[in-house]
């Protein structure tokens, strides 16, 4: 998932200091520490200057190795969630992911700051990470292919983790193969005799309105999971099958836009879903629609949740939440300790259930 001809090395460059933004700001060194302390004592027309002061200068905050030298470390690991904050706890998959992270971090002693960035918050996001005393950030939850966090993090030294996302060299990746994976459920529904297959895209970018998506739609996509799922249908099925994208991550987003699919002539007899919250939604539409699962229509999924209230066992990906979420806990250690840490692939496998049948 590298970009190609892409050079990303940087110059490197002196990180301002706190008294450069005092004397940018006119005012003394406490003062502008005041602001950043979040402490009270400073008038908000002050305090507006020194923001305007280090935002002229590129000042980030506090250096976190400065303010956390007598004790070495912050003990604070911060935790990127794309969406808004609740979002890491309505899906089952993202709290699997934070519950093993968070099994490692409370094995080293360490605490986790929950850093959300809703669609249009990267600002909120910057401001969270700016002036915390952080030991690493990791990007738990796949995201957009870029973030504005990797220059502000990076500038201050702290190290970095993704789950193929945000692609950067500075970016230590625990990474899945979405293609090959989403790959054996094509190849699945296939063997089965199914021709008519359609595909449930998760958003393929921040703020995607649910509806048809086209191949082109597909390469521009701004998350690489969502594009390498749908990159996998296109290469078993070709262009001309149907994909629909939902709005949202959620079984009532899921059921929303499979609608756009079931109520098509003629229906698909199998739906790859990108997610098994989407895949729920899809059994939801069906069963509104009178049309039984896997009689009348087959259905995958992707991760390997349960759904509790489904009789049925779902055909799906399987990648293992909470053993991602301790792996990316013990690459983190490994960093924190000094090691130099490569790239890995986390391992899926298909689990066959009771929503696919041969056509």
């Amino acid at each position: 998932m590298g970009r190609q001809g892409q050079s990303t090395t940087r110059t490197p460059h002196r990180r301002p200091t706190l008294r450069e933004v005092a004397d940018e700001a006119g005012v003394s060194i406490s003062t502008a520490s005041l602001v950043y302390s979040g402490k009270q004592g400073v008038s908000p027309a002050t305090a507006e200057r020194v923001r305007a002061a280090a935002e002229t200068l590129g000042y980030a905050g506090p250096d976190p190795l400065a303010s956390s030298l007598r004790h070495g470390r912050s003990g604070v690991v911060g935790v990127h969630v794309e969406g808004a904050l609740g979002y890491a706890f309505q899906d089952p998959y993202a709290v699997s992911v934070l519950d093993g992270l968070g099994q490692v971090l409370d094995e080293l002693g360490m605490g986790m700051l929950l850093v959300p960035e809703p669609p249009g918050g990267a600002e909120h996001a910057a401001r969270l990470v700016a002036g915390q005393a952080l030991d690493a950030l990791v990007f738990a939850l796949c995201g957009p292919t870029t973030s504005a966090l990797v220059d502000q993090v990076a500038a201050r030294g702290i190290p970095m983790l993704g789950t193929g996302a945000p692609v950067d060299e500075r970016v230590v990746q625990l990474r899945i193969d979405d293609r090959a994976a989403t790959g054996e459920l094509v190849d699945h529904l296939r063997r089965l005799g199914h021709e008519r297959i359609a595909m449930l895209a998760m958003p393929l970018g921040p703020g995607a309105p649910a509806g048809p998506v086209t191949v082109a739609d597909v390469d521009a996509a701004t998350y690489p999971d969502a594009r390498d799922r749908a990159l996998a249908f296109v290469d078993r099925l070709g262009p001309d099958l149907p994909m629909v994208q939902s709005a949202g991550l959620s079984i009532d987003g899921g059921a929303q836009a499979a609608a756009l699919l079931l109520d098509a002539v003629p229906r698909p007899t199998a739906v790859v879903a990108q997610s098994d919250l989407l895949a729920a939604g899809v059994i939801r539409a069906a069963t509104d629609r009178g049309l039984s699962v896997p009689d009348d229509l087959s259905v995958v999924g992707f991760d390997g949740i349960e759904l509790p209230w489904f009789e049925g066992r779902l055909t799906t990906v399987e990648q293992d939440g909470r053993g991602k979420g301790r792996r990316l806990g013990d690459m983190l250690r490994r960093l924190l300790d000094g090691e130099v840490v490569p790239d890995e692939e986390h391992p899926t496998r298909l689990r066959l259930g009771t929503t696919t049948c041969p056509r």
